[in-house]
C-alpha cells in the first residue's frame, strides 16, 4: 500500500511539473491562468454578494479589469484604461439576462475586454466561437460524432456541443468575437437562445436549458469590408456598449506602454523597454492622421483608409522592438519603427500612399526633434 502510495505521489508530482512547464513554454496564456494570483487575491476580499454562479461580484470583476489597491495591500494591474463607467455598464448588462454586444473601432480591446470579463466572472474564457464568413450553424449550436451517429443512431452520446451549448450547461460566459463577419442567416441562430435562455435539439426531441450564470459578450466593428448587418430582431437581445478610442494621447500611450512590456516578457525580447518618447511619436502620428489635424490644431491633414488604432500602434512598437533587440543595439529607434508606421498607414497603395508622402513633408520634417524619424522613413520609402 505504501509503494502504491509512493507511486501516485510521484505521478502527481510530475502532472505538476508537466502543467507548470507548459504554461511557461505558452506564447499567450488565457487570461484566468495569465492573472491567476489577481483573481485569487480578489477572492480573498471579496465580501459583497455574487450573481449565481459568478466567481466574483460586480464590485471585483470591476476592481480586476480597471485595477486599484485591496485592503490586504496587493495591488491589481488595470487590465482596460478608459472611461470607468463603460466597464460599469458592461458588467451591470451581465448581471441581468441580457447579453452583452461590445462594439467599436478595430483595435479598441473589445476582445481584451470580453476576454477578462469571462475570466473574472465565470473563472474561463475559453467558451469562444470566432466568428468568420465561414462560420456555421453548428459552430453555434452543436454539431455530431459521426463515427457515432452512423454506429448507434441520433444521441446525446453522438451529438457534439458548442462552447455555447457548454456556457449554458455550466451557466459561464460564451463569447462570440466578430459577430457581424458571421453570416447573417447563422447569426439569427443566437435569437432562440437569447430569448428564451433554450436551445432546441428538433433531432432528439431534447432541449438544452441554460443555467443561472450563462450570458454571451459578443464583439463587433462596423468599419471592416465584408461585414453582415445585425437584423433588428438580433439587436433586440444585446445592450449595446460602445468602447471608443482614447480619449487622450497620454491614456494611449499608456496602454501602449503596457501592453508592449507585457507582450515583451511573454515573448521574451532581449531589447530594452522603449523609451516613452519613441513610444509617443508613433501615438501622436497615428492620432494625428486619425483625427486629421494636428496635436496643436493647426494644420488640417488628410487622412488614409487605415483605421491606425491603438492595437496598430502596439504592433509597431514590437516590430521595431523585435528589430532592435536581433539586428540593432537593443535599444528602440526611428528606424526600428519607420517601416512599421508606413505598414500601418499605407494599405491602398495608391490613396494612402500620397496622403501619407504629404503628412510626412508638411508634419514631420517640420519637427525639430522628428529629424531622425523623417531620415527614417525616407529611408524606407
Amino acid at each position: 500500500m505504501a509503494e502504491k502510495n509512493k507511486t501516485a505521489e510521484a505521478q502527481s508530482t510530475q502532472r505538476k511539473r508537466n502543467e507548470v512547464s507548459k504554461e511557461t513554454s505558452l506564447l499567450r496564456e488565457h487570461a484566468e491562468h495569465q492573472f491567476a494570483e489577481e483573481l485569487e487575491e480578489l477572492g480573498k476580499v471579496d465580501k459583497r454578494q455574487c450573481p449565481p454562479n459568478w466567481k466574483l461580484s460586480p464590485w471585483a470583476v470591476m476592481t480586476y479589469l480597471m485595477g486599484g489597491k485591496l485592503d490586504s495591500g496587493f495591488e491589481v494591474s488595470p487590465k482596460y484604461i478608459g472611461d470607468r463607467r463603460v466597464i460599469e455598464i458592461a458588467i451591470a448588462t451581465l448581471t441581468t439576462d441580457r447579453a452583452l454586444l461590445l462594439i467599436g473601432v478595430p483595435g479598441t480591446a473589445k476582445s481584451w475586454v470580453s476576454e477578462h470579463l469571462a475570466a473574472a466572472i465565470s473563472g474561463d474564457s475559453k467558451l469562444l466561437i470566432q466568428g468568420t464568413a465561414g462560420t456555421s450553424e453548428e459552430a453555434i449550436r452543436y454539431g455530431w460524432n459521426y463515427a457515432k451517429l452512423l454506429a448507434d443512431g441520433p444521441s446525446m452520446g453522438a451529438l457534439v456541443a458548442s462552447p455555447l451549448m457548454r456556457a449554458m450547461e455550466d451557466g459561464k460566459v460564451a463569447r462570440v468575437e466578430e459577430l457581424t463577419r458571421i453570416p447573417a442567416d447563422v447569426q439569427d441562430t443566437l435569437i432562440t437562445i437569447l430569448s428564451e435562455k433554450t436551445l432546441p435539439i428538433p433531432e432528439l426531441g431534447e432541449e438544452v436549458q441554460a443555467n443561472k450564470g450563462f450570458s454571451v459578450i459578443a464583439t463587433a466593428n462596423d468599419r471592416d469590408k465584408g461585414v453582415n448587418d445585425l437584423s433588428s430582431a438580433l439587436k433586440r437581445r444585446f445592450n449595446t456598449v460602445v468602447l471608443p478610442l482614447p480619449k487622450t494621447v497620454e491614456e494611449e500611450i499608456e496602454i501602449v506602454q503596457k501592453r508592449v512590456e507585457s507582450l515583451g516578457k511573454a515573448l521574451e525580447l532581449p531589447a530594452e523597454p522603449p523609451a516613452l518618447e519613441e513610444i509617443r511619436r508613433i501615438v501622436t502620428v497615428f492620432r494625428e492622421l486619425r483625427s486629421g489635424i494636428t496635436e496643436d490644431g493647426k494644420t488640417k491633414i488628410k487622412s488614409p483608409t487605415s483605421t491606425l488604432s491603438t492595437a496598430e500602434a502596439i504592433s509597431v512598437v514590437n516590430s521595431g522592438m523585435a528589430l532592435a533587440a536581433h539586428f540593432g543595439d537593443g535599444n528602440l529607434s526611428a528606424s526600428d519603427v519607420a517601416s512599421g508606421i508606413i505598414g500601418a498607414v499605407i494599405k491602398d497603395p495608391v490613396q494612402d500612399k500620397v496622403v501619407w508622402k504629404e503628412y510626412l513633408e508638411t508634419v514631420v520634417k517640420e519637427r525639430d526633434d522628428w529629424k531622425d524619424l523623417y531620415r527614417a522613413c525616407r529611408e524606407v520609402s
